[in-house]
């Protein structure tokens, strides 16, 4: 089964600590995103720190959102008391 979106937590860097329903963190890294069409917005950090989880995944507001798979897709691994490592699923 896979694991829903339950919680994110926006970072200086524009990425996002994503928390799952299994327990594990994942850090998400936006910049590539921030040069795409609407998303340019979220180059404003006070926009980018706006974010919320709806529907299992992130949004923003004024209609912006990433799919949940693709956060969980290109997400890294947080091990317990440490920063995300490169590990992929």
């Amino acid at each position: 089964m896979t694991p829903r979106i339950l919680a994110v937590e926006p970072r200086p860097d524009f990425k996002l600590r994503l928390t799952l329903s299994s327990g594990e963190q994942r850090d998400f890294d936006c910049t590539p995103y921030l040069e795409r069409g609407i998303f340019k917005a979220l180059k404003d950090v006070q926009a980018f720190q706006r974010a919320y989880v709806a529907f299992d995944t992130v949004c923003w507001p004024g209609e912006l959102d990433l799919a949940p798979e693709t956060l969980l897709a290109r997400s890294v691994v947080v091990p317990a008391g440490g920063e995300a490592t490169a590990m992929r699923r």
